[in-house]
């Protein structure tokens, strides 16, 4: 790997680190604006600030750590009580992470943060903090720096430092008298550097560091500040932080090969609190060198065990595993489908085993994808206090089931239609302070962003208390669009469809949030994409909830195979809740109308035969498959239930992508195409399609 390769990598890495911990922060600071006396919050605040400073140095994003230097001095006046957390810096520093984030991204084909605003927002926050202009962190630093202030000896304590390098730690990025120089920050420090990991020269590994380093450090700082500045180093090294058995000492001893004593003057020199000059690694390698050799021989070299408990892999990387299950399952049916038709056990053990194996290497790579919604749900925390400030509404967001986990290639494209509905929901729904206030509702609103199973689906809800949906307003804007005839008669779900419709709106006037009727078709177009359906419930004046309902994956589900005639149907598992027969003896008994009795309840049922057209004759026992839908239960007629089998779905194309009830197909061992079949939507479509029917026998337009 190339020097350029592997310095974009190590950049890549700490990216990936930054934006988990920018959402943590975010999160943090919306919280801590409801709960402004928590100094557990501005803690939380301040280390955040202080790893993105320390890390974002240590791999070389310079402006970004002399950017968030100045917020982690506002907030560390904060903490220590010389200033009280106000709205005003809780919005300075919300814009401010904002150009956190363009710095993490620049180099990556984004746009780089704007200068003048970064410039801007930091001279309020030191006008807002009484603060003047600061230095940045020691690693913005060209040339030598001032010293840190001495700690207050009241509160001071003394720590030992232990920090040994591992073999990785340097190949990742990192550079070690960086962090060193960070450390300094917090206090009083004192070093002292071994060499008596040092091997011969000709085993010597040229992007290895083989120094390392006792430490005393006096500060005020606790223990969690003092492993903060390794946080991004703490897996690839080892690192021991305790309190010092006696506070007085004020050097270290040094252990190098045979020699036992204080740090020597050129050691010290080189690795001094200051750290400004440049470090003679040739004469410490080469001192380290001669220790070494007057030794017994013995090769002492730290190898830290590998004890990462997660790994970060690319999401294409992931797809690219699942697809590769995918085609495994469809090969492993054909397997199966060929043992079947041989009269060999050997064979069909063979087949059984393999389709064992298929079936957990499938189960596990379903596992990976599923990713906790929380993510998602955090990020509407801004978006929810911005809007509130800009439409001078108090608006608090509630949430629910974040732990619910879904694919993560549905959760990638889910925040877009969230983001929209959510912005309805604030611009639309929510009234106005004085009208809540004559309606008799709290002051403050609430959008409620909720998530829990349902089968093999996932219920993704987003509810306001807000004004609700005027009917009659959207049905008269239908008319108006002349989406409908004045004469219709139109159910509550059927007037709320129409809210979906491209460039629909019932906005008097157009704002910055909404009213252009273009982001509820976005969420209709984005939902369908992902084989989803919306649900819309609303009381005038009582408030408005939209329930998305999104399959759990979108590769490989659990399927039913059922056939009528000569075509082939899957219906998912999950919704299947048992089959009956369906005799002539019992359509006779319901006089012919499509409904069966199953245990005294009356379950309507719909055949595929008769719905896709299929001429053939039906048999004579025919099975119901009950299912549950939004609706009740409800079943599908089919001549035959041939057994459950994975299945991989597969689009149909963009010429079938108006074909609402087929949410994919899939192939099967002997090569044949397979409908899947989406429960839910033919429920909907076969009750819209029984009642026309119903009003053409007897006569109806």
């Amino acid at each position: 790997m190339s020097t350029v390769s592997s310095v974009d990598q190590f950049k890549h890495g700490f990216r990936e680190e930054a934006r988990e911990i920018l959402v943590d922060l975010e999160a943090a600071l919306l919280e801590l604006n409801e709960n402004r006396g928590d100094m557990e919050l501005v803690s939380r605040v301040f280390r955040s600030l202080h790893t993105i400073k320390g890390s974002g140095s240590m791999f070389g994003f310079d402006r970004l750590a002399a950017f968030t230097h100045n917020l982690e001095t506002a907030f560390d006046e904060v903490r220590n009580g010389r200033f009280q957390i106000n709205s005003e810096l809780i919005d300075l520093t919300l814009s401010a992470l904002d150009q956190i984030r363009a710095m993490v991204e620049e180099g990556e084909g984004h746009p780089e943060a704007d200068a003048e605003l970064c410039a801007a927002i930091l001279a309020r926050v030191r006008q807002v903090t009484g603060k003047t202009e600061s230095r940045a962190a020691g690693a913005q630093q060209a040339t030598h720096e001032a010293a840190p202030p001495a700690a207050n000896p009241a509160d001071a304590r003394c720590w030992r430092i232990h920090f040994a390098p591992g073999a990785e730690m340097m190949r990742n990025g990192a550079n070690p008298l960086l962090l060193l120089r960070e450390l300094r920050q917090l206090g009083e420090l004192t070093i002292a550097a071994s060499m008596a990991a040092l091997p011969p020269l000709e085993e010597l590994e040229p992007e290895r560091c083989y120094v390392s380093w006792e430490m005393s450090l006096r500060t005020a700082a606790g223990q969690d500040a003092i492993r903060d500045v390794f946080i991004f180093v703490e897996d690839l090294c080892e690192l021991i932080v305790e309190p010092a058995p006696d506070e007085n000492v004020a050097t270290l001893s040094v252990k190098t090969g045979g020699l036992s004593g204080t740090a020597d003057a050129a050691t010290q020199s080189a690795l001094s609190p200051a750290l400004s000059a440049p470090v003679d690694v040739a004469d410490l390698i080469a001192k380290g060198l001669e220790d070494n050799r007057a030794q017994s021989g013995g090769r002492r070299v730290y190898d830290k065990p590998d004890s990462v408990s997660s790994l970060r892999v690319p999401a294409a990387k992931l797809d690219q595993f699942v697809n590769l299950v995918g085609e495994l399952v469809t090969v492993q049916a054909r397997l199966a489908e060929i043992a079947t038709r041989r009269d060999d056990a050997e064979f069909a053990a063979v087949s059984e085993e393999v389709e064992r194996l298929t079936s957990a290497l499938r189960e596990t790579s379903m596992n990976i994808r599923m990713t906790p919604v929380r993510g998602t749900f955090e990020k509407f925390r801004r978006l929810v206090h911005d809007l509130a400030r800009d439409l001078n509404k108090d608006v608090e967001l509630t949430i629910e089931g974040a732990e619910t986990e879904l694919d993560k290639t549905v959760i990638d494209q889910l925040s877009d239609p969230l983001m929209h509905l959510i912005r309805n929901s604030m611009d639309h729904g929510i009234e106005a302070a004085e009208v809540r206030a004559a309606r008799g509702k709290r002051a403050t609103a609430t959008i409620h962003l909720s998530a829990r199973h349902s089968g093999a689906s996932v219920l993704i809800g987003v509810s306001d208390d807000g004004g609700g949906i005027d009917a009659d307003a959207v049905r008269q804007r239908a008319i108006d669009k002349g989406l409908v005839s004045a004469e219709a008669s139109l159910t509550e779900s059927e007037i709320y469809a129409f809210i979906f419709q491209p460039g629909f709106s019932t906005a008097k006037k157009v704002t910055d949030v909404s009213g252009r009727g273009v982001g509820m078709d976005v969420v209709r177009q984005n939902i369908e994409g992902l084989r989803g359906t919306i649900d819309v419930a609303s009381k005038r004046g009582q408030g408005t909830s939209v329930t998305l309902r999104l399959p759990l994956t979108l590769a490989i589900i659990d399927g039913l195979l059922v056939s009528v005639d000569q075509a082939f149907f899957v219906l998912p598992l999950a919704n299947i809740l048992e089959c009956i027969e369906l005799t002539s003896a019992d359509i006779h008994q319901a006089n012919g109308k499509h409904v069966s009795n199953l245990r005294g309840e009356i379950v309507p049922y719909i055949r595929l035969r008769e719905y896709f057209n299929i001429g053939a004759e039906r048999p004579e026992i025919e099975q119901i498959m009950v299912t549950e839908t939004e609706a009740g239960r409800f079943g599908f007629v089919v001549d035959r239930v041939l057994g459950d089998c994975q299945t991989v779905i597969k689009n149909l194309g963009r010429f079938y992508r108006h074909v609402q009830v087929v949410s994919g197909a899939t192939i099967l061992g002997d090569g044949t195409v397979a409908l899947i079949i989406d429960p839910y939507r033919l429920a909907q479509e076969a009750v819209r399609w029984l009642t026309v029917g119903a009003r053409r026998r007897h006569g109806e337009p």
